[in-house]
């Protein structure tokens, strides 16, 4: 979710290759070098499951979960429209007139998904459509794959969310960062009467940035920041010239809906047509099956796809922010210089979901606009979500 503007500086500006450290108090700093242990299993539950099943009317999927967070969902868009209306006056009349249009060219079963959230929470189709495209391009992160030295396969990920909207100078947060942290839920995706992946939401979200599919693969997706956007994408699908092109968190559900294997998954992420540019990190079960697979709207960068590698010292782990793998890193947006020494801090022999919680938990990985953490193995099946923050002083984004 970096915007216009830091999006503006990687295109325009001079990049530095060289890391720069942050200002004393909002240095970078892994807590493994202090020894201090953030991981408290129990906190997963904290964020509640639901069901959705899959054979069910597309119409009422959602029903349950917007039912309940229904107040959430409007508080949450009232808080966009607040920040954006002194901006563009008439936002909520092209929201109205522009999103509201675009829900009966969206696909089945995405359409009635969407309709029906709109029922249940009283809101306008246009302003639900709006809500879920919304993600395909406001959001950053950083995603690991790790295997222990058994090669045991973990994958994680952190989503900051919320930047440049709504800095709160009193409680020192973003006013949309704090709010999404109320709608977190977790999801078992139901087919044939059991459990075929799971996945956590944001509360009338019906696409998908985490996924498991137990015994087969895992998967996150990482905004990847390109001249050719995801407005370019939105543009392109509304007018009509990309109208079989994917969404990017609905080519993520696709892929846990219809596939069974790493090499499945793998294939289809990254030669399907979709309308914004993004990195797939995609895990499976057998040692060093990871990848990072970098996306344009109709194609992916191979040169900047990269997969572990068991003759590299380190290819035992990947990890990805929203940079090109092989390219330099905004000098102001490093995530990926301290993120990297914290897992070779860590250590391969100490891959676990608390060893690589404690590295996601370590700034500037953890700054003001996390919302949490999500842990993942597909091999046994294991699915965490934990709620993050970072008080005090810590690196805005």
């Amino acid at each position: 979710m970096k915007t216009s503007i830091i999006l503006g500086v990687f295109i325009l500006g001079t990049v530095s290759a060289v890391y720069v450290p942050l200002p004393e108090k909002f240095a970078d700093h892994c807590i493994l070098d202090d020894g201090t242990n953030l991981y408290k299993p129990e906190n997963q539950y904290q964020v509640p499951w639901f069901n959705v099943d899959l054979d069910a009317d597309p119409y009422t999927r959602f029903q349950e979960i917007s039912g309940i967070y229904k107040d959430n969902i409007k508080d949450l868009l009232q808080q966009i429209k607040n920040l954006i209306t002194p901006f563009i006056p008439d936002a909520l009349n092209i929201v109205d007139d522009v999103f509201g249009s675009m829900d009966q060219y969206l696909a089945a079963p995405y359409r009635d998904e969407i309709r029906g959230i709109a029922d249940a929470t009283g809101l306008p189709v246009g302003e639900i459509v709006m809500y879920n495209i919304f993600y395909e391009i406001f959001t950053v992160c950083t995603s690991i794959i790790a295997q222990d030295d058994q090669g045991h396969l973990h994958h994680a990920r952190n989503l900051d969310f919320g930047l440049f909207l709504g800095w709160n100078a009193t409680t020192h947060e973003w006013a949309i960062s704090s709010h999404l942290r109320k709608m977190v839920v977790n999801i078992n995706w139901i087919k044939d009467g059991k459990v075929l992946f799971v996945s956590n939401n944001f509360a009338g979200f019906i696409g998908i940035y985490n996924g498991m599919k137990k015994g087969a693969f895992s998967l996150t997706a990482n905004d990847r920041f390109d001249a050719i956007g995801g407005y370019v994408g939105i543009i392109r699908w509304m007018i009509g010239l990309e109208p079989n092109s994917r969404w990017m968190t609905w080519l993520a559900r696709e892929t846990l809906e219809q596939k069974n294997s790493y090499a499945e998954a793998y294939e289809h992420l990254a030669n399907t047509p979709m309308l914004s540019p993004t990195y797939f990190i995609v895990s499976g079960i057998n040692p060093y099956e990871g990848a990072i697979i970098s996306r344009t709207l109709n194609g992916t960068v191979e040169a900047q796809s990269v997969k572990m590698n068991p003759d590299s010292p380190y290819g035992w782990y990947l990890l990805q922010t929203n940079y090109d793998p092989n390219d330099v890193v905004l000098y102001i947006d490093d995530r990926r210089t301290p993120g990297n020494a914290c897992m070779r801090k860590l250590g391969r022999s100490n891959v676990t979901f608390q060893g690589i919680y404690n590295v996601l938990s370590s700034r500037t990985n953890l700054n003001k606009l996390t919302t949490y953490t999500v842990l993942m193995d597909t091999i046994e099946g294991k699915f965490e979500t934990h709620l993050q923050s970072c008080p005090g002083d810590c690196y805005a984004w």
